[in-house]
This record gives C-alpha cells, structure tokens and sequence, in this order.
C-alpha cells in the first residue's frame, strides 16, 4: 500500500496556547546543553515555503513519495524536471537571522548540536558545524542500484545539457525544492542515468513515505540524551520524524521549548511555545545573551 504524506494536524480546543515572551530561551540557552531541532518554518525567511504554516507548500503541493518515485518513469521525469528547475531558486537561498542565531549560538558554547528537518543546507551555511540532516541533503544524489553518492551540481550539468532550453516559468518553489510545473510544462523532460551503472539516480533526501536510516535515528536519539533541554524551531511536529525526538525529551524530563507561529504537535510536551517570528525572536534572544550575530554580509579579503 503506498504512503501519502501527513498533510495536516488539528490541535484539540484545550491545546496550550502560545506566548510572546522568550525568555524561557533565553534561560535555556544561558545554562547551555542545548539541542536544536530545526523545520521548514527557519527558512521561511530565506524564501523557501514551508509546508505547513499560513500559505504553506501542501495547500497546493503533493510532494513526491518514495514509492511513486521508485514506481515508474513518468513519476521520476516529472519529479526531476521540476527539482531541476526548482533547484536554480533553490540553490540561491541564503540564510537568515535565525540560521545565523544558531550558529552564533554554537560558537559560543551553549548548543549540544542541531538536528535539521530541512535539506536546504542552510544552517551550515550560516556557520553551524555539528548538524544532522535528518532528511537528506539536496546538494547530494544516490544511485538506488550501485549506491554511489554524486554532487547535485554535475548532475545539474548533465540536466542542463540533456535538456537545453528548458526554462518554464514555475507557479511557486516548494520546501523540498520542487518547483510548480504542470505535466505540459514538464514535457518529454529527459531523466539522465548514473554514471558509473546507468541505474537511478535520487536526491539523496527521506521522501515522504520512505524511512530516516536507523543508524541516523539512533545518533539523534544519544544526542537527545546528552542535552540539557530540547529547542524547537520552526517545526509542526506533524510527523512522527521529528516529534519522537520531542516525546523522548519530555520522557526524560529534558525542557522542551518551541518557537513557532502556529500550534504544533509538541506542544502538550513544551515548556512553553513562543508564537513570534524566528529570525527576529532568536536575534532578541542573542541580544540578551550577549551573542553577537553576523548581520549576513559577505566577508572579502
């Protein structure tokens, strides 16, 4: 039976309600030991949609699961053509005030780590060393036959040449970097094959309906264990690849605070959820702390 990806969450009416005071991760934060998980709700602000939120990507946007990409051609020519165009928006994101927040924060001491939903790459280019990606990276693909890795960006080139002159104009780009195409658009789309066996080539990032490797799963986990308190950003918690890492928290009497504008999931298990904008809160929150934050320009010489 084939997998659709959880498309919505309904909090019960006595959900906790959320605040405008960040302090409680400001104290977090001050005593240090903090792990971060990270959603598609950090890199709003970068210009990648999340799927959730207000005008999220999945009131609009079926994103691709395992099964129908391993399932045929057609479903594999129409996801490359709009992940080929949605990847030259997607390529030009930078990060934000929150990415830079918390990176800022990790030079200094106070995270045990980041865990990212995201397979956008962003918290590392804003200067964060020790993350996970929970999901992938889009900067990297996989043969599903012969299991070499390859980067994104040469098999962009080989896109390009397969496919000269293939420019639609895309409705929108997604948080999996997808781009909007409609089956004109997409076309005869020519798919290009490894090149070291011919086989399948994949992003290599955890499509809905296909499982997180357990070994990933498992270093989350012991990073879960080892931090002091547990900080959301930018996550619904929807679906249970993140939220488990929440409930694990909470199990462990480890606090657990949330920023996000929207209810979540996790939230019956939080301290407290702070309902304000990321890049803005986490900013204010460096401010106190005394954490200088890059403003974002480059550096020359």
């Amino acid at each position: 039976m084939r997998m659709r990806p959880t498309l919505s969450w309904t909090p019960a009416e006595d959900w906790p309600p959320g605040t405008t005071d960040p302090r409680p991760v400001a104290d977090a934060l001050s005593a240090g030991g903090v792990l971060v998980l990270s959603g598609a709700g950090l890199s709003t602000e970068s210009g990648i949609p999340d799927y959730r939120g207000e005008g999220g990507s999945l009131s609009r946007h079926t994103p691709m699961t395992y099964q129908d990409f391993t399932g045929g051609a057609r479903a594999r020519r129409r996801y490359w053509a709009r992940s080929h165009l949605g990847w030259r928006t997607f390529g030009r994101a930078r990060p934000n005030a929150g990415h830079r927040a918390v990176a800022a924060f990790e030079r200094h001491g106070l995270l045990a780590g980041v865990i990212t939903q995201n397979v956008d790459g962003l918290h590392q280019a804003a200067g964060s060393a020790s993350v996970v990606e929970l999901h992938g990276s889009l900067d990297r693909v996989v043969c599903l036959s012969c299991g070499t890795f390859g980067s994104r960006r040469e098999l962009a080139l080989r896109l390009e040449e397969a496919n000269a002159g293939f420019a639609p104009v895309a409705a929108g780009i997604n948080p999996d970097g997808d781009a909007d195409l409609t089956d004109d658009q997409v076309g005869d789309f020519r798919v290009v094959p490894c090149a070291v066996c011919g086989g399948i080539l994949k992003p290599d990032v955890v499509f809905f309906g296909e499982a997180v490797p357990p070994h990933r799963i498992d270093h989350c986990r012991s990073l879960v264990r080892e931090a002091s308190s547990l900080l959301v950003l930018g996550s619904s918690l929807t679906v249970m690849s993140g939220l488990r890492f929440v409930r694990q928290a909470a199990e462990a009497g480890k606090p657990v605070l949330i920023v996000n504008r929207d209810p979540t999931r996790g939230d019956q298990h939080a301290l407290t959820r702070v309902a304000l904008p990321l890049g803005a809160t986490l900013t204010t929150v460096a401010e106190r702390l005394g954490v200088p934050v890059d403003d974002g320009t480059p550096r020359t010489g």
